[in-house]
């Protein structure tokens, strides 16, 4: 599997047509982007929006960030993953997460004790019966981890993690936990935006909803963030950590950041001053910036 060290993370494109999402896939994949990053929130589901991405690609991963354990049965989930996998030899890489409890309630499930679920399922994908033709490989995985057990059991039962919403300090962090040869992909929100004001206000509109939920701001807080920093849409200097804005050199700069400190990939996600926009323009200007 050819991750590469740069990709995209986006939900814009789940604000698109289908055929449209497909298109614009191809277009993020001729810009040299290696893989792209897809949510599973309250928008189209993991499992048939990489098959729809995948068939409009030819080279690039394409890696679910995350797919929620409580979304589907640990079979259903494996004989996905082997199906994707076969079809689409080295493109597509599991992230499997336990998303959050807000989010779960919404499917009508009961978040429940998310390291002991994520072992569970962990193991019943691993002995789910398969009758159908197996990938030549053995499918790789990534489990979306903050905190120190999730990350043992990333290194122990996948291939290594999927970070989101952290500073390079945590990447140097969970680079330590992972050991040397795990991967270690890193989502990197950005604003191509050089006005300090105009900047963070998209960041605040964006990060509103992640302070919201229990599991980031005890990450923001175990790093050293105060209740003062992580409170009123989160002070200057916790949005200058999680949101790299600027030019395309102070882009590049925190992308290398994330690099230095142990990242072996760092999944951009651009945000727009419309969040439901399609940011193909900051895409290509950060292309050639980072590629």
């Amino acid at each position: 599997m050819e991750l590469g060290r740069v990709g995209i993370w986006t939900f814009a494109l789940d604000m698109q047509p289908g055929e449209k999402a497909r298109e614009a896939a191809g277009e993020i994949e001729a810009l040299g982007y290696s893989a792209i990053w897809i949510p599973e929130a309250m928008g189209r589901e993991a499992m048939t929006n990489a098959a729809l991405l995948l068939s409009g690609t030819k080279k690039a991963v394409i890696a679910t960030g995350i797919a929620s354990i409580w979304a589907r049965d640990a079979m259903a989930c494996a004989a996905a993953q082997k199906t994707l996998c076969e079809a689409y030899a080295g493109r597509f890489l599991l992230g499997l997460g336990v998303s959050h409890a807000p989010m779960v309630a919404v499917r009508g499930r009961q978040y429940d004790r998310p390291l002991t679920a994520m072992r569970q399922y962990l193991d019943a994908m691993d002995s789910a019966p398969f009758m159908a033709v197996p990938p030549k490989e053995t499918p790789k995985r990534v489990l979306a981890a903050l905190h120190p057990k999730m990350l043992e059991l990333a290194r122990e039962r996948a291939n290594g993690s999927h970070t989101y919403f952290v500073p390079p300090e945590h990447t140097a962090w969970a680079r330590e936990q992972l050991g040397p040869n795990a991967i270690l992909a890193v989502e990197q929100t950005v604003v191509l935006e050089t006005d300090p004001q105009q900047a963070r206000e998209i960041a605040r509109r964006f990060m509103a909803v992640y302070l919201g939920l229990p599991n980031y701001v005890r990450n923001l807080l175990r790093l050293g963030f105060t209740e003062e920093d992580v409170a009123g849409g989160g002070s200057d200097r916790l949005v200058d950590a999680i949101v790299a804005w600027g030019d395309e050199a102070s882009i590049r700069r925190r992308v290398q950041a994330h690099l230095d400190a142990g990242a072996s990939h760092v999944c951009i996600q651009v945000l727009d001053r419309d969040p439901r926009a399609l940011p193909m323009p900051q895409w290509k200007r950060l292309a050639d910036a980072l590629l």
